[in-house]
């Protein structure tokens, strides 16, 4: 059968953004395309980084690298898909803020050729980043993207157009895909896209839908890196801006990804011994260590010595300071230890693992936008400040990702044209599918 077709997508692990993306660009698990998670470390300088943007991450060739080897001209256009920066597209836009020397950050979106992003900006306006990530997290960026997708698809008609819409990614993980309302987010969504497929349908061009992950409820935030604390393998160093991680003295520590964590193990001998630890802690559901990583598609020099999955209806918090986590194991110094400077704000290039808690306004706060206008207004007088809005407790969030679907309705989609895979299509097929329609067109 020829024509429209719907079908789901088991996930690759992790089910998070980076990781998808990369598989679906690539046609390739973890283990070839190296993106491990959203963010792992880098174990030169013992540093820890989400979110990263360069193009070169990816360590096996994306389609659009492929399209234009096969064709010189070859037109992409690749619009807020992660890895953008450096890809090999004509196009391209993706969020990038200013960073000054003295800390002060101006929200933008960087892109390519010269002058598009001036030119969308002037048609469109700025694009509305405290609607992309945070409290505010809501429908006007993804209607920024859809609107500026549009006309660059109108403007430039590329040969294909990558577009990314966030907007499902937020509701489903402050309250959960039960506690949401989902209806209303599909139809903000739907409307959202009118303008972006009216564009596609005026230019003859097909329109692919992919999604990366399901959401699941969860109740409880797990913390691995306070279990290996009080095991005395993760060192820390208090400083005038709080508790911060030591990495180089750590024995051992777990970069948090949602539902997956990976625990770097500075000492083969100590592989076991926290493995076994692990598995006694209650709180995972699997644990992947040495050459059982292969199946699950990890087994990477980016991957840490462990894999950690963790238990139904949890997931992995970053948290690694005590207060206000207490544990009799610490003794009186949980209550003088202060969390990091950048626990409370929206700060995902700072922190050493993923925090949904970014997407809400500390309920603490009384009045949080009165809060949040006072640090603006102390940053416009030149002080400065930080913006301290977000929630110290994770047990706030309500949904979150990472793993497989307990059920095949909860997996990702994709809607497709042309020849019916089936009902069920691997996350590695969808770069060969794509490229034998666009053969095809």
């Amino acid at each position: 059968m020829v024509g429209a077709w719907v079908a789901d997508m088991p996930e690759v692990l992790p089910a998070v953004t980076c990781t998808a993306q990369a598989t679906l660009l690539t046609g390739k698990l973890p283990r070839e395309h190296g993106i491990v998670a959203n963010g792992w470390l880098y174990c030169d300088t013992m540093e820890v980084r989400f979110w990263q943007q360069s193009n070169r991450l990816i360590q096996a060739e994306p389609l659009y690298e492929t399209l234009k080897k096969q064709n010189p001209k070859f037109k992409c256009a690749k619009l807020f898909w992660w890895f953008n920066q450096g890809a090999m597209v004509d196009i391209s836009v993706t969020p990038k803020p200013w960073y000054g020397h003295d800390g002060n950050k101006v929200f933008d979106v960087a892109g390519t050729p010269e002058g598009l992003t001036q030119k969308l900006k002037a048609k469109h306006g700025a694009f509305p980043f405290s609607a992309f990530w945070g409290p505010m997290a809501g429908i006007k960026s993804t209607q920024w993207i859809a609107d500026t997708s549009a006309t660059v698809i109108r403007d430039e008609r590329p040969d294909l157009t990558l577009v990314y819409l966030p907007h499902l990614d937020y509701d489903p993980q402050r309250f959960g895909p039960s506690g949401c309302d989902m209806a209303k987010c599909v139809r903000e969504l739907d409307d959202a896209c009118a303008p972006l497929l009216d564009a596609a349908k005026a230019i003859g061009a097909q329109v692919w839908i992919v999604s990366e992950y399901g959401h699941c409820d969860v109740n409880e935030p797990l913390f691995p890196n306070l279990a290996l604390r009080e095991k005395g393998l993760l060192e820390i160093r208090e400083g005038p801006f709080g508790t911060n991680l030591d990495l180089f003295n750590s024995r051992a520590f777990t970069v948090c990804d949602h539902q997956l964590a990976h625990v770097y193990v500075r000492e083969a001998s100590d592989i076991q011994l926290v493995h076994d630890w692990f598995s006694a802690s209650g709180m995972i559901d699997r644990i992947f260590t040495g050459d059982a990583r292969v199946e699950i598609g990890l087994d990477h020099m980016r991957s840490g010595e462990l894999i950690l999955l963790a238990k139904p209806g949890s997931w992995f918090a970053y948290n690694f300071w005590c207060d206000p986590l207490p544990s009799s194991a610490f003794g009186d110094r949980r209550n003088q230890e202060q969390p990091p400077d950048y626990a409370r704000c929206v700060a995902i290039h700072a922190k050493p693992g993923y925090d949904p808690a970014e997407l809400f306004f500390d309920p603490k706060l009384r009045v949080h936008k009165l809060h949040a206008a006072r640090r603006l207004l102390q940053k416009k007088l030149g002080f400065r400040t930080l913006f301290d809005v977000c929630p110290l407790d994770p047990s706030i969030v309500r949904g979150s990702h990472g793993l497989a679907a307990s059920d095949p309705l909860d997996r990702p989609l994709l809607v497709g044209h042309g020849p019916n895979p089936g009902s069920s299509v691997p996350m590695t097929s969808v770069r060969d599918l794509l490229i034998e329609e666009l053969s095809r067109g």
